[in-house]
């Protein structure tokens, strides 16, 4: 492991340097890879390991048509290397339940009674393990359970392994029934493709998720981008001008800078104006979101969050609620305009 200082504090991080895809191979030779759920992780992390010779093995219901579907298209044999959820779990020995969190505590019936002594249990997620009192899902003793979290969209997943990028991902162990367990996760975080690996929890890794996705990566963004748009646009500011200052600059310029030499970096690197601006308000805004973030990340330990996902997803009209809720954003001014300058790139311009 190489001992990373991570501003102060440091971290025993995991590289494909130490932990080789050689030696994963090895250590999982014997092993049947079975993933559960073809739906946002589960393609990636299939295709991933497959590719880097891997066995692999889809288990997923018919039920649910176009999961199916995509697997066979992507190669996926049935009776051979598709099969039911139940089946699969029979044949495999390392288990990756990638389903929806929602879903795992509907599914997990149909698991428990085919997981055999020795297996090891697989998440992405620490969400139904830590909330296991709102899931039920309770593994039995004699299994490995174990988490490899990729900190990115299956897509993303997939895309950076093509590229030989691949994606940095967390790995935890909560129960280490046959003493392999640690050796197990790091090879099959290095068999999914993951650039390196950094330990945590259970808990740890659906706490920072929960808020992450609520937070900056998600919830506060979009709210954020929208009452700068707002403000904007109530001061007489043209769409294509307030969504310029407000997204398109960010994501086509200012992020990927910040993203590849930091953030100081990219105050360095930007006008006078824009920088010293920044750095007055920077601590404004921090200080006006601080609660939020409190109350936020308190929502999530308590699992408040776990119950409103769990009831909302259980409910008959979710799927119509949640297309209702997105039409509002999609048609909205805001990323109407959005779609309008996306269509004036140069590369949309050729199509």
């Amino acid at each position: 492991m190489a001992k990373i200082d991570f501003g102060g504090v440091v971290e025993d991080i995991v590289t494909r340097e130490e932990f080789t895809l050689e030696k994963a191979r090895e250590v999982l030779k014997d092993e049947i890879i079975v993933v559960i759920g073809y739906g946002v992780q589960g393609p990636a992390q299939a295709l991933n390991m497959k590719d880097n010779g891997f066995t692999v093995i889809i288990g997923q219901s018919k039920k649910f048509k176009r999961d199916w579907d995509r697997a066979v298209q992507d190669g996926w044999v049935p009776g051979e290397t598709l099969l039911s959820i139940e089946e699969a779990v029979e044949k495999g020995t390392i288990i990756q339940y990638l389903i929806s969190d929602a879903g795992q505590r509907t599914v997990w019936p149909s698991i428990k009674p085919h997981l055999k002594e020795g297996d090891a249990l697989y998440f992405s997620h620490g969400f139904s393990i830590v909330y296991k009192d709102q899931t039920t899902v309770i593994p039995p003793e004699n299994v490995d359970v174990i988490l490899v979290a990729p900190k990115g969209s299956g897509a993303s997943v997939r895309q950076n392994f093509l590229d030989g990028s691949g994606i940095n991902s967390s790995y935890a162990v909560f129960q280490d029934f046959t003493g392999r367990a640690k050796e197990r996760t790091l090879a099959v975080g290095i068999a999914i493709g993951s650039g390196y690996l950094f330990p945590t929890t259970f808990e740890q890794e659906v706490y920072s998720d929960l808020t992450g996705e609520r937070g900056v990566l998600m919830g506060c963004l979009a709210g954020v981008m929208e009452s700068q748009y707002n403000v904007l646009r109530k001061n007489g500011h043209s769409p294509s001008e307030a969504f310029n200052e407000t997204v398109e600059e960010l994501t086509q310029s200012l992020i990927r800078l910040v993203g590849e030499n930091g953030m100081d970096w990219m105050y360095s690197n930007c006008s006078a104006t824009a920088q010293r601006g920044a750095l007055d308000w920077r601590h404004k805004f921090r200080k006006a979101v601080d609660p939020v973030f409190e109350e936020l990340y308190k929502s999530v330990k308590d699992g408040k969050e776990t119950k409103r996902v769990i009831d909302s997803l259980s409910s008959r009209d979710y799927q119509d609620t949640l297309g209702a809720e997105l039409k509002e954003m999609r048609e909205s001014e805001m990323w109407r305009a959005g779609a309008a300058v996306r269509s004036l790139r140069p590369e949309n311009r050729k199509k």
